[in-house]
């Protein structure tokens, strides 16, 4: 195999930041989508300029025509269709959240170590320059001691159809965009907290439309988490170490506007400075990571235990959330 043939699990709108990414790759070329009808797929498939289109996902899944799908399913699916994909002999890279249970986790591994196919968390903003730039300088000991991270990542949802509003299909703002300050001080910090106390706001309908959340690691560190889909669109991070502190203007969502964005060092008793980052398609990392895996077999860079840490700590914050009380990892 020279080139990855992709598949669309879905025609999700997510899906619109995806496709340039695979069409820009030379290793990889789109060539098939599915839906839940002909006509939908067809249509969709007009619209992209995509050559196959299929009525259902397992009827892609067995065609031979793919050999990676990206899966923007409702959260409730992910898991299900990761494993389905599996099973067929294909490599995914499935959405965030990668599940809703631990237990899904531990079954989309089983899938993976027995079809040999890589299996991925699409966290894109975990393959962009400014995101490695951050990681480097929290690790190699520039800000000193890191005591404190602390990220935010908000939208607003106007739509009260909208399909992350709905209980049922495993809605929510933490596991929406909560889940990217939590891989986010993950990645910082080493790994998942000893301990959480979350806290939510429940809209009527039925989920957390607005989260924050405390994780308390080992040595008196500690990540601050806030969530919502109740406010205009808003990210934010910061890492404070004791020998400055650094903060990442866009740290999610890079490149959004069209603009330029930075990373900037705050050093203690100094100016501050601008740390300079390539620029990169913000979706384009993630989809080479896992041509990678396909075609060469390296490892994702995005283990499946740190996908399990992302899921374990989530569900813990909303039990605490839930009786109020801080909850052991």
């Amino acid at each position: 195999m020279t080139k990855t043939r992709w598949g669309l699990l879905s025609t999700a709108n997510i899906n619109r930041h995806v496709i340039p990414a695979l069409r820009a790759s030379p290793r990889g070329e789109l060539v098939a989508v599915a839906s839940r009808s002909q006509a939908t797929a067809d249509a969709y498939a007009r619209r992209w300029e995509i050559p196959q289109a299929f009525a259902s996902y397992q009827a892609m899944l067995d065609s031979g025509a793919v050999d990676a799908v990206y899966i923007s399913l409702p959260n409730l699916y992910h898991a299900e269709w990761t494993i389905r994909s599996l099973q067929a002999g294909l490599a995914v890279l499935c959405e965030k959240p990668f599940a809703l249970s631990l237990d899904e986790v531990d079954s989309v591994a089983a899938a993976a170590q027995a079809s040999g196919r890589p299996v991925a968390e699409a966290f894109m903003y975990r393959h962009h320059p400014q995101m490695k730039l951050a990681l480097e300088w929290a690790k190699s000991g520039r800000l000193g001691e890191v005591t404190l991270v602390r990220s935010t990542f908000n939208f607003k949802i106007d739509q009260r159809t909208d399909i992350r509003l709905q209980p049922s299909l495993g809605g929510g703002s933490l596991w929406d965009v909560g889940v990217y300050p939590i891989s986010f001080a993950q990645a910082v910090l080493g790994g998942p907290p000893e301990e959480v106390l979350g806290d939510q706001w429940i809209g009527d309908t039925g989920v957390d439309e607005g989260f924050s959340g405390q994780m308390c690691y080992s040595g008196n560190r500690v990540a601050q988490i806030s969530c919502s889909f109740r406010t205009p669109f808003y990210t934010s991070a910061e890492i404070l170490g004791t020998e400055g502190r650094l903060v990442l203007d866009s740290p999610f969502v890079p490149g959004r506007d069209g603009k330029p964005h930075h990373v900037t060092f705050y050093p203690a008793g100094d100016a501050p400075r601008e740390m300079p980052f390539d620029e990169l398609y913000l979706y384009q990392g993630e989809v080479e990571d896992l041509q990678d895996a396909l075609l060469h077999g390296t490892p994702p860079f995005i283990s499946l235990a740190e996908t399990r840490n992302h899921i374990r700590t989530a569900l813990a914050l909303y039990e605490s959330a839930r009786t109020g009380v801080v909850v052991p990892l």
